[in-house]
């Protein structure tokens, strides 16, 4: 049974559960004083990121070493922050095409709590290492940590039991000193302060993680190879809209009229990378995906190596 007195005084410590004295009145302002509240209490998250750009850049390595041999980027979490690790790794599917098993999140209470509070979810150190445990995780995955607090016990459960895999672990929370950054491999702490509504984490502290994961998961990729310049060369054309990306970009690096674009695309299953290898270098669908594999996926090398072959 936690003690409830002592768990006070934690949370009286954290910046995250600090109430903030400028918006003591905050139910008395006007709608268009609430707005501009907002915003401005938003634009702290800006500086706190760049206040942890260099651990940050750290995690981004630790987690691209880790892809690059094959591993998996886990996200786990609990509430808010639980949620955002799911909805970054739903899109990775889609951006880089990738498996949807390549980037997962893992949120406690399961699969109702995606949508709906799973009462005591987050205090259960034990179900955290259960479910690291249940989703196979080993010594090639990197395990992300996802916490406003950084003391969220399923959190901490997860994380010890990662390490304890071997896997490399990364904690992200918005509270200097965190349990979490103790725990963890590398510790990224944006510290964004108290929020409008006192205690409500879904707000900067939510912002600040989304913007974490989304650095994390795109830099990643483009680390190991899923980008051609700025472009997303891995793009999944499941739709009309990504078809007609997709015969753009061929259009954009080989320098083609959209008919040949859409006929080395047709040839690759709308596959971009090799569409444009056919374009560029003459090579068949067949060719294209060979030297694609031979180059580890990556794009510009392969050009490279298929130049130095002509």
């Amino acid at each position: 049974m936690v003690d409830l007195d002592d768990l006070r005084r934690q949370l009286a410590e954290l910046t995250t559960e600090a109430v903030d004295p400028e918006f003591g009145e905050l139910d008395l302002m006007t709608t268009p004083e609430l707005v501009a509240a907002m915003i401005d209490s938003n634009r702290q998250v800006t500086d706190a990121l760049v206040a942890a750009s260099t651990d940050l850049a750290r995690a981004v390595d630790v987690a691209a070493e880790r892809m690059q041999r094959g591993g998996r980027l886990v996200y786990v979490g609990a509430g808010t922050p639980g949620r955002l690790g799911i909805l970054d790794a739903s899109e990775i599917p889609p951006t880089f095409g990738e498996p949807p098993e390549r980037v997962v999140g893992i949120i406690a209470g399961g699969e109702t709590a995606i949508r709906s509070a799973v009462e005591n979810a987050e205090d259960d150190v034990a179900a955290g290492r259960a479910d690291i445990a249940r989703a196979g995780v080993g010594p090639d995955d990197c395990v992300v940590g996802l916490t406003a607090s950084g003391r969220t016990p399923y959190v901490l459960g997860a994380i010890a039991e990662a390490r304890e895999r071997g896997a490399a672990t990364i904690g992200v929370s918005c509270n200097p000193r965190s349990e979490l950054t103790a725990a963890a491999d590398v510790g990224v702490e944006v510290i964004v302060g108290p929020e409008l509504v006192a205690g409500s984490t879904r707000l900067k502290a939510g912002s600040a993680q989304k913007i974490v994961l989304n650095t994390i998961s795109t830099l990643a990729m483009v680390r190991i190879g899923k980008t051609f310049g700025n472009r997303m060369v891995d793009v999944r054309a499941t739709n009309e809209k990504l078809r007609a990306r997709g015969v753009r970009m061929v259009m954009g690096i080989a320098d083609v009229d959209p008919a040949m674009a859409r006929r080395a695309l047709a040839d690759t299953g709308w596959e971009v990378k090799p569409a444009i290898l056919m374009c560029m270098r003459g090579l068949t669908a067949d060719a294209a995906a060979r030297a694609l594999v031979d180059a580890g996926g990556r794009l510009r090398e392969a050009l490279d190596r298929t130049r130095e072959a002509e």
